[in-house]
């Protein structure tokens, strides 16, 4: 190593790297001295120091917020493995007892997801992890996998297509549509055609937010579509298809978890049913006890 590297490493110290990466985070110089809990006069100066020390200016303060530069994010990725090698040096593999434990995990995952093995997995960490919580939010493919980069969330799940990047995914189980109707539906009973398909009105729910991002109608033929909902919600569509003659095309699984509570009837479609997998997807680099913990969690609610 030469003598102006060295001098450049003594220059760099751990709590500028928190800034750093807080500041790309948040992209808000007040919300990154909260978080690590400095005056915002020490992140001012914390980021003076990093500009001088990698030339370049790395954030531009807009109304809105700090606009991180083309190094800073060419920075990024090897700022945030210098940070998690340092972890790992100075604490090692740290245990994870859920019994005991406070943490929050963050989950991006899709509503037909979430109301799938919601319910399991609260009953599961009530049991085995009574202090340990965990928060969803719903983000399509490109939004999750980016949080999943930054730390944002400690897992993503739901239907992805491709471009994992750094990250490495699990398969947790696989689906295929089906068709839900309610119960005594006057056209109705217990399977469907081609026509009546076409003809009964649909609800129809969005994909945007199962992650792939596929908008794609789930099969080859026409429908009547009267009403949609958009995020998608596929508790609302399953509770408007109980309470009308209207039917909607859904993933099977979550049909057949709430079929007896809504009165519904689970039929195949009149086509071949478009089939979807779901999986879990982690920071590569991350070797985390407690997310090993809460994912097999995840696969035990899947059942």
């Amino acid at each position: 190593m030469s003598d102006f590297d060295i001098n450049q490493v003594r220059r760099l110290d751990g709590g500028l790297l928190l800034v750093f990466r807080e500041c790309l985070r948040r992209r808000k110089a007040q919300e990154a001295a909260q978080v690590l809990g400095l005056s915002p006069s020490a992140v001012s100066h914390a980021l003076t120091r990093l500009r001088d020390l990698f030339g370049d200016p790395l954030f531009v303060r807009k109304p809105h917020g700090l606009v991180p530069t083309r190094r800073a994010l060419e920075l990024e990725p090897q700022v945030e493995a210098l940070l998690q090698l340092a972890g790992a040096a100075l604490g090692g593999r740290e245990a994870f007892d859920p019994s005991t434990s406070q943490r929050v995990f963050r989950v991006s995952a899709p509503e037909f997801v979430t109301d799938l093995i919601g319910g399991r997995l609260l009953n599961a960490l009530a049991a085995e992890a009574p202090g340990v919580l965990f928060t969803v939010e719903h983000m399509v493919q490109g939004r999750a996998l980016e949080a999943l980069r930054r730390g944002e969330i400690d897992l993503a799940v739901g239907r992805f297509a491709g471009g994992f990047g750094e990250h490495r995914t699990e398969r947790l189980y696989e689906d295929r549509y089906c068709v839900a109707a309610r119960r005594g539906h006057p056209l109705i009973d217990g399977r469907i055609d081609a026509q009546t398909y076409a003809l009964a009105g649909h609800v129809y729910a969005m994909a945007g937010s199962e992650t792939a991002g596929d908008e794609n109608l789930p099969g080859p033929l026409e429908m009547t579509i009267v009403a949609r909902a958009g995020a998608p919600h596929w508790m609302t569509v399953l509770v408007m298809v109980a309470a009308s003659d209207a039917i909607a095309t859904c993933p099977r699984r979550l049909a057949e978890r709430h079929a007896d509570m809504l009165g519904l009837q689970v039929m195949d479609p009149p086509f071949e049913p478009m089939r979807l997998a779901v999986e879990a997807v982690r920071r590569r680099r991350t070797d985390d006890p407690g997310i090993d913990w809460f994912l097999g969690q995840l696969r035990a609610a899947v059942g």
